[in-house]
């Protein structure tokens, strides 16, 4: 998650403090990803030296404001612009579990796998109801729209999730249906091959 283009972005509605930025942060996704002050902080000061943003006095309350600076914008426009990179994604947990999982020892990986789902699909269902209450009424502003957005997301995720949990499971059925098999396949194959051996070292009826 880029805090610092998120933060840009606020920016360029207009000078903001850091407790500020927080709250809207927040606001604008819903407390999906909270943050606390001194992250706040620590970027405004990484952006600063970067030429992204600029200290530009304080409020009447004493709040040290800061403005996003046309390094900034120009950085911010080129975040818009450009697609995610997928290219190298994020390490997943529950990839790395499952993946750690297959044969080891003492585990019995779809015991694991029916506990992510059970929680995956909890969590599917409390995203859901939150967007139920986000369209009771319409949104008003776009803080709202926002985390609608960011709520239909996490839905979706959840279903991808779940739907690739089933995929595992099956997957390890197939596979353990295929090895419970393949014992009784080997004898058969062996006395074939004997057999082909035995009638090939046998003298020709010719000679």
């Amino acid at each position: 998650m880029s805090i610092r283009h998120g933060l840009l972005a606020l920016l360029e509605r207009g000078p903001r403090y850091g407790s500020q930025l927080r709250t809207e942060f927040e606001s604008r996704t819903g407390s999906t990803w909270p943050l606390n002050v001194g992250q706040v902080y620590t970027t405004l000061s990484r952006l600063e030296r970067d030429g992204m943003v600029a200290q530009d006095g304080e409020d009447d309350a004493g709040h040290a404001l800061y403005s996003i600076t046309e390094d900034g914008r120009t950085e911010l426009r080129s975040w818009f612009e450009t697609p995610v990179d997928r290219s190298s994604p994020p390490r997943d947990e529950l990839a790395i579990k499952l993946a750690m999982a297959v044969g080891a020892p003492g585990v019995d990986i779809r015991a694991v796998i029916q506990s992510q789902r059970s929680h995956t699909l909890k969590a599917m269902q409390d995203y859901t109801r939150l967007k139920a209450q986000a369209l009771a009424d319409v949104p008003a502003d776009r803080d709202e729209v926002a985390w609608l957005l960011v709520v239909e997301q996490l839905i979706f995720q959840a279903e991808a999730e779940a739907r690739w949990l089933d995929h595992c499971e099956s997957r390890l059925v197939r596979l353990a249906e295929a090895a419970a098999t393949e014992p009784a396949a080997r004898p058969a194959a062996s006395t074939t091959r004997g057999a082909t051996r035995s009638a090939a070292s046998r003298p020709s009826a010719r000679r």
